[in-house]
């Protein structure tokens, strides 16, 4: 450390965005963080926004922890002590949340939650993957309009995707040069490099077939087909991160579900319970182990509990443990831990799962809707960490319908613009649950 607390000799980086979601850049993002690894560099992923599937992705392309910047949710000092996380490292690239400009209309505590706010925090020069399929020199008018959109904004260039022939490209290439647009590579079109998807986005990185040799593959192919040396080059780092602290844990000894049902924990929180001296005890409620008889929390994280409804209701063990465990110690559920808590789950076939009866909660994915957005939530009552009163910053993503929620509600939410939202929260006894998942509190 500098004697003004900042971090020396802090990584370069860069930022893999685009014009909109569905362009490839997840695709590019894991061929770049690979390919760079095996050069032997020490590479940190981060990814913009509050995506909570990606970064498992970018740890296997890595080989390091991936890390959210969301200049929404996070204060200054949060956004220090994520970033510091690159300490150590070679090269930072972080990968953008759908379009490069896109956020909410109402300022977080940093900002929009736009990729080109933390590409803009931390100096990063944004390449742009552009889907040139159906266009050629016009596609030079989109990278234009995105480099002067914000002037301040560093840009490094672009990388072409699904090029379709060698005249395509060149036709591509000529309105780049004609814009002064650094064509970083240019990528043909291939069918075979999408990665599987579901109706949360792609599917987890545990759950690929063959993950490792599709992220070797598309190294391959980004060595193949874009300039590595260029980009490289391109990376820049701006003002290093200040000392600051990741949030604390909410007890000594947490007891985390940790298996293909519950797997969305955002990573700074887990290295900011590490560090403060917390021990993470995970346990897997599908394979019916009952989480620590010690722990002084169980903390069932979001993810996919709607695919697993006869598993978990069969799991006798694991329910057993959860119930003498609330007699007397905290239990807390986000998003799919919070179904699993409840009463029972309706699967997309209309069968209903006994779930853990902890709280009433009844939730349907035959009735699906979709729920999506930045949430703030003012607590009611207190929940693992959180005392009644204390502000909360956090991000809900489901289809999930509610068909009963009759115990007392934890937490008046708002959506990014203030907007009352209908999921509150339960809280019954020693028992809470949101449909939320916790980025971070608010400093008071």
């Amino acid at each position: 450390m500098t004697k003004a607390g900042k971090m020396d000799g802090f990584p370069p980086g860069l930022m893999i965005s685009a014009p909109a979601s569905g362009t490839g850049k997840t695709t590019v993002m894991l061929g770049l963080l690979r390919a760079l690894a095996e050069d032997s560099l020490a590479v940190q992923p981060f990814k913009s926004g509050p995506d909570y599937i990606d970064p498992a992705f970018h740890l296997a392309a890595a080989g390091r922890a991936s890390f959210n910047l969301d200049t929404w949710a996070m204060d200054g000092g949060l956004l220090d002590a994520v970033a510091g996380q690159a300490n150590g490292a070679q090269i930072c690239v972080g990968e953008g949340s759908m379009g490069l400009y896109d956020g909410v209309a109402t300022r977080g505590q940093s900002g929009f939650g736009s990729s080109a706010e933390t590409a803009k925090r931390m100096g990063w020069p944004v390449i742009l993957v552009v889907d040139v399929g159906g266009q050629a020199q016009s596609a030079a008018a989109t990278a234009l309009g995105f480099r002067a959109y914000d002037p301040d904004l560093p840009f490094a260039g672009v990388i072409l995707n699904r090029v379709a022939s060698p005249r395509h490209e060149r036709l591509t290439r000529l309105g780049m040069e004609r814009a002064g647009i650094p064509v970083l590579g240019s990528l043909p079109r291939r069918g075979d490099l999408t990665l599987p998807e579901r109706h949360l986005g792609l599917i987890q990185a545990v759950e690929h077939p063959d993950l490792e040799a599709a992220i070797a593959g598309y190294a391959a192919f980004l060595r193949e087909n874009v300039d590595l040396e260029a980009i490289k080059s391109a990376a820049r780092a701006g003002a290093a991160p200040a000392s600051a602290p990741l949030p604390n844990p909410p007890a000594q000894r947490i007891a985390l579900a940790r298996d293909a049902a519950f797997s969305f924990t955002y990573p700074h929180l887990l290295e900011g319970w590490r560090a403060a001296g917390a021990e993470i005890i995970p346990f897997s409620p599908l394979a019916d182990e009952a989480p620590a008889p010690d722990a002084d929390l169980i903390w069932l994280p979001g993810g996919y509990p709607e695919l697993h409804g006869g598993r978990l209701a069969a799991a006798g063990t694991f329910r057993a443990a959860l119930r003498k465990h609330a007699e007397t110690r905290p239990v807390h559920g986000e998003c799919g831990g919070y179904m699993a808590l409840g009463e029972a789950l309706i699967d997309k076939d209309g069968n209903r799962h006994r779930m853990a009866g902890l709280l009433g909660l009844v939730t349907s994915y035959e009735k699906r809707k979709f729920h999506l957005g930045y949430r703030r939530a003012v607590l009611e009552a207190p929940m693992p960490g959180f005392a009644a009163g204390g502000a909360l910053r956090g991000h809900e993503f489901h289809y999930s319908t509610i068909l009963d929620e009759p115990d007392a509600p934890l937490a008046r939410v708002m959506d990014a613009d203030g907007n009352p939202v209908p999921e509150t929260g339960s809280i019954r006894g020693h028992v809470t649950g949101t449909f939320f998942h916790l980025i971070t509190g608010e400093q008071s």
